[in-house]
């Protein structure tokens, strides 16, 4: 096969799998985050901690209780969700009146907490996870060798994107989410929880961000810095995408991701902070973001 630019095609293409790979995660990670600033006006700073977490609680689960990565998959959403509801029921329903700078520092202090205590346990040189065995191996494609693991965490992203954007954009139950947040006070009077509807998509958020933990464990060593190396990428992927658009979360946590791999090919250097300066011209261009809706 003919070389692009002097590039081997298979330097190409594994570029663009990784840069695939890394937009995955930030459309989860940025689809959670949008959820919860739409739906709470809550920035939740603690959403890299808790991705961390979703890793760590799928390789205790393994490594202590015999849980295998399946059935975390299905398990540590729910636990670690499970957590984001006690603590939006705890601390930050009681900053739903103030700035949104006082819910920005708890949750940036709770992420503080989280890290410090996996970094006291279990110190910061990683822990391996192990792919599961019906996902080892790869496809020969001929232009590129595509590990199956690596094939399953991008259509399992898709998966869970697209079910999230129809959920709270096509049905009666996203509806009802969409108006809480605009006039509570009216939902409630047609017999809706509307504390407890809130409590729940918090949670829900939360276990987004533990789902792409478990899909981040096999590929990545299970670290307690993982998630704050992460977050700060993730929060420009939703600036860039509109703060609350969950479709402009999902398109442009993959898009760029995307960009960031066609960087590390033509210009490696640049690959670190190419998302950044989309960013920059974005918010000169159109400062409610791509997807982002203007007051």
């Amino acid at each position: 096969m003919i070389d692009l630019l002097g590039i081997p095609p298979q330097a190409l293409f594994g570029q663009l799998l990784l840069g695939l790979i890394n937009g995955a995660f930030y459309a989860i990670l940025s689809l959670g985050l949008a959820i919860i600033f739409g739906l709470l006006n809550i920035i939740n700073f603690a959403h890299g901690a808790q991705y961390m977490l979703g890793a760590l609680v799928s390789w205790m689960l393994l490594n202590y209780l015999g849980i295998n990565y399946w059935w975390a998959l299905l398990l540590v959403p729910i636990i670690v969700g499970f957590t984001g509801v006690v603590l939006e029921r705890v601390l930050i329903s009681r900053l739903y009146h103030l700035d949104h700078l006082y819910g920005l520092l708890l949750t940036f202090g709770l992420a503080l907490i989280i890290q410090g205590f996996a970094r006291n346990y279990y110190g910061i040189s990683g822990l391996p996870y192990t792919i599961p065995s019906q996902l080892a191996g790869g496809q020969n494609l001929g232009f590129m060798f595509l590990p199956n693991y690596r094939g399953w965490v991008v259509v399992a992203s898709l998966a869970v994107c697209i079910t999230t954007w129809f959920v709270i954009e096509k049905t009666k139950l996203g509806a009802y989410l969409r108006a809480a947040t605009e006039n509570p006070s009216l939902v409630g009077a047609f017999g809706i929880n509307v504390p407890r509807m809130i409590t729940l998509t918090y949670g829900f958020g939360v276990a987004l961000a533990a789902f792409a933990g478990v899909l981040a464990a096999p590929i990545y060593s299970v670290n307690p810095n993982m998630g704050a190396d992460l977050i700060i990428v993730v929060f420009a992927v939703v600036v860039i995408g509109g703060m609350g658009s969950i479709l402009g979360s999902i398109l442009t946590g993959f898009g760029l991701g995307l960009v960031e791999g066609l960087t590390r090919v033509f210009y490696p250097e640049g690959s670190a902070v190419v998302i950044f300066v989309i960013m920059a011209l974005v918010l000169l261009v159109k400062p409610a973001g791509l997807f982002g809706r203007t007051a």
